[in-house]
């Protein structure tokens, strides 16, 4: 359950995708298109009871087509815990990854994004019993759906607001 709500809190901050776009030049149906060249990220700040979760990842993408996204990402992200017996757990997870965004309608898409997350885990007692730490690795597999406003009609910022799920369900996944 806490797995669920944290990734609810971390979908539902996502913040404004920011894609670029230059004057219209003569659209030509094959080859490499500048315009079509987008960046963006998501901005993840949850404070709670014992706890904090902070943290960012940018992303540099292209739309394939009209209807298709794809994209490179890099996600850093932060949290930090107390148990009310003074105990404490910090956990720092970098990951690569990528994503396809398909839009079945301008505001509507499902993603499928994959990640690989570096993760540091570091735990400390607080009855001083010695700190113990942990680095592992893990790969997710995210899928889910979502809804953009302002993506079409020549707009260069646009929000949007997606829920993901973990399907691969690996041991030790942040999600």
């Amino acid at each position: 359950m806490k797995k669920i709500l944290l990734l609810l809190c971390f979908t539902s901050f996502s913040t404004l995708l920011f894609a670029q776009e230059t004057e219209p030049e003569e659209e030509s149906t094959s080859g490499f298109q500048k315009n079509k060249l987008f960046t963006g990220g998501n901005l993840t700040l949850s404070f709670y009871t014992g706890g904090t979760t902070v943290g960012v990842s940018p992303y540099f993408g292209y739309s394939v087509t009209k209807w298709l996204d794809a994209a490179l990402s890099l996600n850093f992200i932060y949290k930090g815990q107390k148990d009310p017996y003074g105990n404490k757990a910090r956990q720092v997870n970098v990951g690569p990854g990528a994503f396809l965004r398909l839009f079945p309608v301008d505001f509507l898409y499902v993603q499928a994004q994959y990640e690989h997350n570096f993760i540091n885990y570091k735990y400390i007692p607080q009855a001083g019993g010695g700190t113990f730490k942990d680095k592992f690795d893990v790969n997710s597999l995210l899928l889910g759906a979502g809804y953009s406003s302002g993506r079409g009609g020549g707009s260069n910022t646009y929000y949007y607001l997606s829920v993901m799920f973990d399907v691969a369900q690996l041991p030790n996944s942040p999600y």
